[in-house]
């Protein structure tokens, strides 16, 4: 795992001997995915074309770039469907069973909650079909049913709504017409998220039979630990996609923040240095990258980024055998990361993170959760104010002008490139959001808003919002711990002194928690000029 340092908490790095860094980590060399939402890639074969790692589309006047022609591209000419897919929503971890939760997907208003009479979690359209109320602020019945508190109709996990008050039990059974019936999407829990289908047609009930989401095995492996978290990112799904999948602005927009390996020649105080990718197969479904030696990136359409590095064999002690030879250490160290990027509304996307990793596994499972999450989020802020802007400029020149606007002559662009690549030639250049939404991005709130870590994080955090909630309690009870000496001090006219001291370090105290409290919960800001 890379260590993260922060002014609060250092996240260890967990390598005892081999040491892991980000510009590795973000392309991982992969095991075989058994599953079929990737295998359309290796098997298509009848009509290829050859795509440049690199495509630059300078002027005249600026030298050509010459670069690799190496990535094969199915040019069938397949379009790729964004609602025939599976999106996910939440980690299971982060749910509370009692409530429903609400959510966007794909410019779906949607809400997620816990029917336990089927004892699986369900997907409703968040809207009551009486008024169009939203359900996600209702409640969990004593029947177990999504009751709607605006007038008190409910619905059980099927859709069908079992229950309207207002309505006379001697006229006809107005619950039962269709038009009381709430919009149902198919949904499953895959990877310890939540996954849904985004068509509530009634064709799809029973989707998960024919198509299932992208399976990844270590998620699945019982001797990897997962490292998971999520948060709301305040710029679009494309420029997340891209972001993970550019490991050369680690040292430069993340400085100070993720330890690098240095290089062997440093030609600036970060230590940039030329990063050799390459995308080597791209289809409907996604694309395949290498870096180098170093691992291999994957690309699953639409939401996940999946990259892991060689394994590292363990360099314990062996073990002894009977006849006195040492037989070498079988384990392999594996750390992986996993992104899961969800298109949300034109400028805001979802990022849910899982790590897996198979060594150091005693210490996170006694390193609190929200530990882990003051350091991710510190690596997302420190270049998330950069990235809402640039999103602005792309689409101010227009989507389809990125080829001719963004000058990418190196090879550490190579998967921005193939994902660009992939974006026009399958899936229409952009999301498709089905005229919901106009094109404009909405507009630019002030930089403590866009950077909110509460609302965009903690809120839906179990672990961060428990650790939120106490550690405002202790700040409370410092402050009344720094009253209550002065009084008994004023009272008493006893060890003055030392209830003085202690009531001064009970208010420092408070003050510290507090600053600390709104550092690491609501808004830490990264100055790059000042790093």
């Amino acid at each position: 795992m890379v260590g993260v340092r922060t002014p609060y908490v250092c996240i260890p790095s967990l390598v005892s001997e081999t040491q892991f860094y980000k510009p590795k980590l973000m392309s991982f060399q992969f095991n075989p995915i058994h599953s079929s939402s990737f295998s359309r890639i290796h098997q298509k074969t009848s009509s290829k074309s050859k795509l440049f790692t690199t495509i630059s589309s300078s002027p005249s006047s600026v030298p050509t770039v010459t670069p690799e022609p190496e990535l094969e591209v199915d040019s069938q000419g397949e379009k790729f469907d964004w609602y025939a897919q599976w999106y996910p929503i939440m980690l299971v971890c982060d749910l509370d069973k009692r409530v429903p939760h609400a959510k966007r997907v794909m410019g779906l208003d949607i809400v997620l909650w816990w029917d336990r009479n089927e004892n699986t979690w369900k997907v409703f359209g968040d809207a009551c079909p009486h008024r169009l109320a939203p359900l996600s602020e209702g409640r969990i019945d004593q029947w177990g049913r999504l009751q709607c508190v605006y007038h008190g109709w409910c619905f059980n996990g099927s859709g069908d709504c079992k229950f309207i008050p207002q309505a006379s039990p001697d006229g006809p059974p107005v619950h039962t017409f269709k038009k009381a019936c709430v919009a149902v999407y198919p949904s499953t829990v895959h990877h310890d998220i939540v996954w849904f289908w985004p068509n509530s047609d009634p064709q799809y009930k029973d989707i998960i039979t024919k198509k299932q989401p992208p399976t990844i095995p270590e998620l699945d492996d019982p001797s990897f630990i997962k490292l998971t978290g999520c948060r709301d990112i305040p710029y679009g799904y494309e420029i997340l996609i891209e972001n993970l999948m550019d490991p050369a602005h680690v040292t430069y927009a993340h400085y100070g923040i993720i330890r690098t390996r240095p290089p062997k020649v440093k030609a600036d105080r970060e230590g940039g240095c030329p990063v050799e990718l390459s995308v080597k197969k791209l289809g409907i479904d996604g694309f395949l990258g290498d870096q180098d030696q170093y691992g291999t990136n994957k690309f699953i359409a639409p939401c996940v980024s999946y990259a892991y590095s060689s394994p590292v064999v363990d360099k314990g002690e062996g073990i002894v055998s009977s006849d006195g030879t040492e037989k070498p250490p079988s384990r392999q160290q594996k750390a992986v990361l996993v992104f899961f990027c969800i298109p949300v509304s034109p400028g805001r996307s979802r990022l849910i993170w899982v790590f897996p990793q198979n060594f150091g596994i005693w210490i996170f499972k006694v390193f609190p959760r929200f530990l882990t999450h003051l350091g991710v989020n510190i690596v997302v802020d420190s270049d998330l104010y950069l990235l809402h802007l640039e999103e602005r400029k792309i689409m101010d020149i227009g989507l389809a002008n990125w080829q001719k606007a963004c000058f990418v002559p190196t090879k550490s662009d190579a998967f921005v490139v193939g994902f660009r690549r992939w974006l026009k030639k399958y899936a229409g250049g952009q999301v498709d959001w089905r005229g919901k939404y106009s094109g404009a991005l909405p507009p630019t709130p002030p930089r403590e808003e866009l950077m909110d870590r509460y609302w965009s994080h903690v809120v839906s955090c179990r672990s961060c919002s428990a650790a939120y909630n106490r550690f405002n309690a202790l700040e409370v009870v410092l402050q009344v711990a720094s009253l209550a000496s002065i009084g008994i001090a004023t009272a008493t006219k006893q060890n003055v002194k030392v209830m003085v001291a202690v009531a001064v370090l009970c208010f420092a105290g408070s003050k510290w928690l507090a600053h600390f409290i709104y550092k690491n919960f609501h808004y830490h800001d990264y100055k790059h000029a000042l790093h």
